[in-house]
């Protein structure tokens, strides 16, 4: 009986076995719902980040949770389970960065490129270390052969203008790959940072800096049926979205568009 005792109690006193985490990310999701401004039908989005100031002891019970997460229990979810966990988490510790020097700066570049980098402070604390914004994305997102999902770059915001749009909810296990998709047909359809003009196919700077997320035989079927090797046999996929045209619509599905890259936006995505 005494065993027996000692055993619950030890199991009680386990971290995670009197509440497991909350996939759903309820309360990441409603502060989103409340502060995430979605604009031009649907393809941008701003940030109130005044609102999150206002709401940053909700932000911080949210981060709180993500941070109590182990690596043991991490490894114990599914695939899309431990995606929608890190692109969530990377969003919302973004904010928490932003809200570092809010409303004191024009763009997260602000905080500098080597003392006070955003992305490589180690300001949190995820998988029971401390850790940055860099390691969730490229160590752990973009690792080759683990998740190999190149659809990532729509998911997590850098919070600048010229990144894809803040997602307007959580991202969730059940629905990640229909969320990732139209993140993508979001971002693709938006004449700002992707277009066809004047003969060439204008896309976002992200296609050029991971041009070997694309190259990965990413499990998206292309036009021939054949997984999508490189970045043209991607935008051919999404022809009717990159361009008005037929004609301009086709040289893409051919593959036969020159590609330019735009200069990227890096000021802030705030909806004052």
């Amino acid at each position: 009986m005494h065993r027996l005792a000692t055993f619950l109690l030890a199991l009680l006193l386990a971290p995670g076995a009197w509440a497991q985490f909350d996939h759903s990310h309820k309360a990441w999701d409603a502060l989103l719902k409340k502060h995430v401004v979605v604009q031009e039908q649907g393809k941008v989005s701003k940030v109130r980040y005044g609102g999150f100031k206002a709401d940053e002891a909700a932000l911080k019970a949210y981060t709180d949770s993500l941070s109590k997460v182990s690596e043991a229990d991490f490894r114990a979810w599914s695939k899309a389970q431990q995606m929608a966990f890190l692109i969530n988490a990377y969003n919302a510790f973004t904010v928490v960065k932003i809200l570092q020097r809010y409303p004191n700066l024009k763009s997260i570049r602000d905080f500098g490129n080597v003392i006070g980098n955003p992305w490589k402070d180690k300001f949190f604390t995820l998988l029971g270390r401390e850790s940055f914004l860099d390691e969730v994305e490229h160590v752990i997102l973009r690792k080759p052969g683990v998740y190999d999902e190149p659809r990532v770059h729509y998911a997590v915001n850098c919070a600048s203008i010229g990144c894809p749009m803040l997602r307007e909810e959580s991202f969730v296990a059940e629905r990640l790959d229909a969320q990732l998709e139209e993140q993508a047909r979001r971002f693709l359809s938006d004449r700002s940072r992707n277009r066809f003009a004047g003969g060439t196919l204008e896309v976002s700077k992200i296609f050029d800096w991971f041009k070997v997320d694309w190259q990965s035989n990413y499990k998206g079927i292309g036009k021939d049926g054949a997984p999508i090797a490189s970045r043209e046999a991607y935008f051919a996929r999404y022809a009717s979205l990159l361009a008005d045209k037929p004609d301009e619509q086709k040289l893409i599905a051919d593959g036969k568009a020159p590609i330019r890259f735009l200069d990227y936006d890096w000021a802030l995505n705030d909806a004052k």
